[in-house]
């Protein structure tokens, strides 16, 4: 409840040039009180309508009982509405540019009806009280270059599930309850950071999120905006970052949502050939109208600001940087130099994440872009995008093509591991293996693997070892920890059962184990944009398919010499370089870690280019952690 609120004149001034940055708390639903009542003031910003009125609970529908005023030339309408309550559903009834009736829901809104309704709900985000001051002062100084990330991609809807009580009931976990369970795994795991998918509203549980409709409500499949917050916190009182999924490149066409919002094209282009996905069956967003460019990056601010959210995973940035993603000659309109470069998404880019980033310290912008655009983190001022990081799908797609080999081959395609260390250097990276690689029949990533069950599951042991000690940030989709053996599919929850099988716990040990190895050594993240931080021994092993390489500590204690065997040759003859006459600790093996260090002491032998060497009987599928 706060004093009276109304669209002003540096309201639609700061708006029409797009730097309207809590726009969120003037458009919108929001309960207050004015003339001594209570109630709650309306606005949406409809330009080209004839009329617009807000339908709801409180009038029973009724398109004449409660119109809206339009307030100045930008098409702003405004109206309080006494005896409105949070809790209502709403919609605005307009009457379109040429005469059309439409019921939308609010681009705005806090909430949302669960689906299949698709009302709006009145809430207020004023009223919840936060508990996570310590990790909120702490936040800006959390560096993502020298800090580690281990992020756990989790579907909110899927990881765990209730028994349904009926064929209606999904059996979701509410977003209070999944605070919980999900602390106490995350943590006893060794994640830092989760990444929570399908959390802005959205009609289709088959979109896992990914076309939204309500961009600034929490879907309610898991509860209100204020346990959506409790979730937030609870976390963050745990020492747990959470991480968003964010779909500013396109929208669906639902009759309820931003497509024709007034009858004609507001958030899209109006022309087919910029403003369509043909591939997607969705809307592109038109990203030179300020407006729209505000609605976008007030939303990033709000889940940041307002919601405590600590970062943004951007989702499909190729489709919005390229003007023919995804189409065919005829189907997309050059720019201004007759190319295919989106000069008005390029500078939202640069315009989003300077203010996201430049106002919430040690908050994170993260791209998921698949092609090789220059600087994408590089600095806005410098010509670059301006994200933190971005997600390194070409080591993802080389990693996975040499893993899913059968281990004589692999001696063939041996630079597809090593290829990446090439350009590792040329963006601040994080390796994914995301939701993305384990559905429409991609196989899980237990069943990727090549060999019997039990052969899979050492191959994945390697992999994983493999993709913790080369550098960039580190992110795993759920169920990948403990070996899931189907697919992914929204519609179940994760095959937990699995744990009762010991091939399935061992997995998850190793993992927990690389987890926890990866936050305590400074070697493993600190110098992950650093050339420095990284050293082959052995790049060129190609033909028994080993690997060994050192990460350095930027203090230059406990420095990690990693060995890895991808093929199930036993290799009792193995020896391996090193850089320095030292001792060689074993902490960690193909079975976990050591209870007891083993020693290894360097001798004046020359192996793999350098004067020093040891022996180490290396097994098949081995992995050898030393450190020194």
């Amino acid at each position: 409840m706060g004093e009276k609120l109304q669209f002003t004149e540096l309201d639609q001034y700061l708006f029409g040039q797009g730097t309207h940055y809590d726009i969120y708390r003037k458009l919108g639903a929001h309960p207050t009180i004015q003339r001594r009542k209570k109630g709650v003031y309306f606005a949406v910003w409809a330009p080209n309508a004839r009329s617009v009125s807000v339908v709801g609970e409180f009038n029973n529908w009724n398109t004449q009982a409660n119109p809206m005023k339009k307030v100045g030339p930008i098409g702003v309408y405004e109206t309080f509405i006494p005896g409105a309550k949070v809790g209502d559903l709403y919609k605005f009834y307009i009457i379109g540019y040429h005469g059309e009736e439409l019921y939308k829901a609010d681009p705005y809104g806090n909430e949302a009806e669960l689906r299949p309704g698709t009302a709006s709900r009145i809430a207020d985000i004023s009223d919840y009280k936060w508990k996570d001051t310590t990790w909120m002062k702490r936040r800006p100084e959390f560096d993502e270059i020298r800090d580690p990330m281990a992020i756990y991609e989790v579907h909110p809807g899927s990881w765990k599930k209730h028994e349904a009580k009926d064929e209606d009931d999904p059996g979701f976990y509410n977003y209070r309850e999944l605070a919980h369970e999900l602390a106490a795994y995350v943590k006893k795991m060794g994640y830092t950071h989760v990444e929570l998918m399908g959390i802005a509203e959205h009609p289709f549980d088959g979109s896992w999120g990914y076309q939204v409709t309500g961009y600034y409500a929490p879907t309610s499949r898991y509860g209100s905006v204020q346990d959506f917050k409790y979730m937030i916190d609870y976390l963050h009182r745990n020492k747990i970052g959470v991480i968003l999924d964010w779909v500013p490149a396109h929208f669906p066409k639902d009759a309820h949502g931003l497509a024709n919002f007034d009858g004609t094209a507001v958030y899209e282009h109006e022309d087919p050939r910029q403003g369509e996905h043909p591939d997607w069956g969705t809307k592109i967003y038109n990203y030179g109208r300020p407006e729209v460019k505000n609605f976008l990056i007030a939303n990033a601010l709000y889940w940041i600001e307002e919601c405590h959210v600590d970062g943004l995973r951007v989702d499909a940035v190729a489709s919005m940087l390229y003007l023919d993603y995804g189409k065919k000659d005829g189907e997309w309109v050059a720019n201004k130099y007759g190319d295919n470069k989106n000069l008005e998404a390029i500078e939202f880019f640069k315009h989003l994440n300077t203010v996201v980033l430049g106002r919430n310290h040690g908050t994170v912008m993260i791209a998921e872009e698949s092609t090789a655009w220059p600087q994408v983190t590089g600095k806005a001022e410098d010509g670059g995008l301006g994200f933190s990081l971005k997600w390194n799908m070409g080591w993802m797609n080389d990693f996975l093509e040499y893993m899913k080999l059968d281990p004589y081959f692999r001696k063939d395609n041996h630079n597809k591991m090593t290829f990446s260390m090439t350009y590792a250097y040329s963006e601040k990276y994080v390796l994914v293996i995301s939701h993305d690689e384990v559905v429409h029949l991609k196989c899980s990533m237990v069943n990727k693997m090549p060999g019997y069950p039990e052969e899979k599951i050492r191959n994945l042991k390697a992999a994983y070892a493999f993709m913790l000690f080369h550098p960039g940030k580190k992110l795993l989709f759920m169920g990948q920890e403990f070996g899931q053996l189907r697919e992914w599919s929204e519609e179940r929850e994760l095959d937990w059962y699995l744990l009762n099988e010991k091939p399935h716990q061992d997995l998850q040990e190793f993992v927990k184990t690389l987890l926890h190895m990866y936050t305590k050594y400074p070697a493993l993240y600190a110098g992950d944009n650093d050339p420095d931080g990284f050293e082959w021994i052995n790049a060129d092993d190609a033909y028994r398919s080993i690997f060994s390489l050192v990460r350095k500590s930027p203090t230059k204690r406990n420095n990690l010499l990693f060995i890895v065997n991808f093929t199930p040759v036993d290799r009792p003859d193995y020896r391996v370089g090193v850089p320095k006459k030292k001792q060689y600790k074993l902490i960690m093996n193909e079975h976990g870690l050591l209870e007891k260090p083993e020693v290894f002491k360097a001798e004046a032998q020359e192996c793999d280019h350098r004067e020093f060497s040891f022996d180490y009987p290396l097994p098949g599928y081995g992995v050898a952690v030393f450190t020194y």
